[in-house]
């Protein structure tokens, strides 16, 4: 492990120089319209902007937080096929699959198994976090194709005093093309190792009066390989192979329709999951899925009312269902089929003004509500039948928020946040996020911040009840869990070409909702039970050279404990992550290597050593209409490493795939 530190410090310090080595001088040097056409639209603006940390425009220098922007351009550049695998490019952030469901984790902080409720997750501003888990889906279940993805903005630390539950370490806003982006009609088909095939059609329109239209279907299957787990690795199991158990299928459908001040979108994704782990007590080596499908939809009213006001108005919908089929021993020896499943449904509405005529300040207020119609889980045996669990809920949840921008002069901002939200169940939290932001020269900015998030517990911890050896008990009683994070930011813009940040973070959780052994009982609970905190470090450079070189590079240093100061789980000390993007004229194309390390992670008994893995991507420039194509290695190196895999499985660790190959045609009308 040492020598791969080793030489993953040295790979970050040269590309940290080469991005700071660039002066103003030399990226204004080239003036050449094709070199400038080539490089990302937020690098050729001078002040970058973002709406997701306080609901109105900001520049990137003026956001009460760190804000992280990927464009369209470094998702296609580096073949990112996933959510995940885009946030895990950014400082702090690292991404942990069990191969059913990929699992973020960030400043230290990734339980096993709780599907990314501790994120906030928006498309095109609004929330999509369902109902009863609270998940934010980042891998294959995820709403979009990450074709249709224009930016994601991320925006770390807590968000509450904006958006409310779940907003603990970030909020992820996923804003998608636009009609006039896309260009009319595009055809795409992938190919790849295992059986990895996605196909894709998209239309994009723009009409002279201003409206704008997407449409866009895709279909994803990968058959996957057999898997060895040396845990069931004896003559009753087939000697611990998982035969073509990790196969995975997804479809994704995606509507967008902008017309003067309106707006109307939807999304649909239906994925299906082969679960080879057997996890949960299931038979090793047999059929086993999970199935989730998630549909949401949103009318939006976006308008100036006078040269000083403006006003925003959203009315949205939600669906998420969940089925998990797999076979489990009976006491006879003998396998029956379980069936898992839940129903959620959810609707409301969010309105907010942004009011700009008070000299030197810049007013937000609103208010959210949103009915949980439905919160229904179930659990049961086919043959012989058996109920174990038929729970249904229903609640709702309302708030109220402010925030003011308040400019002191030329150099100083103020931005304080106060929201107010109450659940019908848990009753209710106030979240306050305080920011001083002060421009010390022309090209260096600094950020100091004080905010807390909360997070409601969900309808699974609390009433998800099995009364069956080895399962669980419900505790509605459970209360929400807090976040307080104090954060320095400094970032450094020496042109619009370049910027170097560092954060430096100390958070405190407290109430952390943990499942436990009831030994009263003998039964699994969730309770509020336990702390953590921890305090950190990124750094984070890039920098885009007048030939058309793009370089990145970050690292992060965090060291997070719970209580009597033991370590946490699945928390690295030290990530370490970089990428180059290059012109090859010859070919018309570009050459892009990303590669991402990590130090060892405790498991729940043991370990898992440090890794570094490596992606190459070269693909063509992809201007203009006609065909596109790129050619992808993952894990370029065949390295083998594992994740944490949490208290759910026989299995210390997950391994992760090792090298594969995809690669895709598009053609562009």
């Amino acid at each position: 492990m040492i020598p791969v530190f080793r030489s993953a410090s040295l790979s970050w310090f040269v590309l940290t120089g080469a991005a700071l080595s660039c002066s103003p001088a030399h990226a204004g040097q080239d003036d050449n319209p094709a070199v400038l056409a080539d490089l990302p639209l937020e690098q050729l603006m001078q002040v970058q902007t973002v709406t997701s940390a306080s609901r109105f425009e900001q520049s990137l220098s003026e956001a009460p937080s760190a804000v992280t922007v990927l464009t369209s351009q470094e998702i296609r550049e580096y073949g990112w096929r996933t959510l995940g695998e885009a946030l895990a490019s950014i400082p702090g952030l690292y991404v942990s699959s069990d191969r059913n469901y990929a699992y973020l984790g960030a400043r230290g902080f990734l339980r096993p198994g709780d599907y990314d409720s501790r994120f906030l997750l928006l498309v095109d501003g609004v929330r999509s976090n369902d109902n009863l888990y609270d998940q934010a889906a980042i891998g294959t279940d995820a709403l979009l194709d990450m074709a249709l993805v224009e930016r994601i903005e991320y925006v770390a630390g807590p968000g509450a005093a904006v958006y409310g539950s779940n907003a603990l370490f970030g909020v992820i806003n996923v804003i998608t093309k636009s009609g006039s982006a896309l260009g009319g009609v595009r055809v795409a088909q992938s190919f790849g190792s295992l059986g990895d095939r996605r196909s894709r059609v998209s239309l994009g329109a723009h009409g002279q009066d201003g409206s704008d239209l997407v449409l866009s279907a895709s279909r994803y299957a990968r058959r996957g390989g057999d898997l060895y787990f040396p845990e069931f690795d004896h003559p009753g199991t087939g000697n611990g192979i998982a035969h073509g158990l990790d196969w995975d299928r997804a479809d994704n459908l995606f509507a967008k329709l902008h017309r003067g001040a309106v707006t109307f979108s939807a999304g649909y994704v239906a994925r299906t999951k082969g679960v080879p782990t057997a996890s949960l007590g299931a038979v090793f080596d047999t059929p086993g899925s999970t199935r989730d499908t998630r549909a949401l939809a949103d009318l939006a009213y976006e308008s100036a009312v006078t040269a000083d006001l403006s006003v925003a108005a959203s009315v949205f919908w939600g669906r998420a269902d969940y089925l998990g089929l797999g076979l489990y021993p009976g006491e006879d020896g003998s396998a029956h089929l379980n069936v898992d499943g839940a129903h959620a449904a959810w609707y409301g509405t969010n309105l907010h003004t942004t009011y700009r005529g008070l000299r030197g300040h810049k007013l937000l207020a609103g208010v959210e509500w949103q009915y949980n119609r439905r919160r229904d889980q179930f659990n049961y045996d086919v043959a012989p039948a058996m109920s174990w669990l038929d729970d249904r809920r229903r609640g709702n949840r309302d708030a109220v928020f402010v925030e003011d921008e308040w400019r002191i002069g030329q150099e100083t901002i103020v931005n304080a946040g106060l929201r107010y939200d109450r659940n019908s169940e848990t009753g209710a939290k106030f979240s306050p996020r305080l920011a001083l932001i002060r421009t010390l020269t022309p090209a260096d900015t600094l950020k100091l911040i004080y905010g807390t998030a909360f997070r409601t517990p969900n309808a699974y911890e609390q009433y998800y009840a099995i009364p069956a050896p080895d399962g669980q008990e419900a505790n509605p009683n459970l209360r929400p869990e807090d976040i307080r994070t104090h954060e320095l930011v400094w970032e450094h813009r020496p042109d619009a070409y370049g910027k170097v940040s560092l954060s430096l973070f100390h958070y405190q959780m407290r109430g952390l909702i943990t499942q436990i052994l009831d030994v009263s009982t003998g039964l699994l609970q969730f309770t509020n039970t336990q702390r953590a905190t921890a305090h950190g470090a990124d750094l984070a450079a890039e920098h885009t050279y007048a030939n058309g070189v793009r370089v990145r590079a970050n690292a992060s240093w965090q060291q997070a404990a719970g209580d009597q100061g033991r370590a946490l789980v699945n928390s690295p000390q030290r990530l370490f992550k970089g990428g180059v993007s290059l012109p090859w004229a010859a070919l018309d194309a570009r050459l892009a290597g990303e590669w991402q390390c990590a130090s060892r992670r405790l498991t729940e008994h043991a370990q898992v050593g440090g890794y570094c893995s490596a992606n190459l991507v070269l693909g063509s420039a992809g201007a203009g209409r006609g065909w596109d194509w790129s050619v992808a290695l993952y894990n370029a190196f065949d390295h083998t490493y594992a994740d944490p895999a949490g208290p759910a499985f026989v299995q210390e660790a997950i391994v992760r795939d090792g090298r594969s190959v995809v690669g895709k045609l598009e053609y562009r009308f």
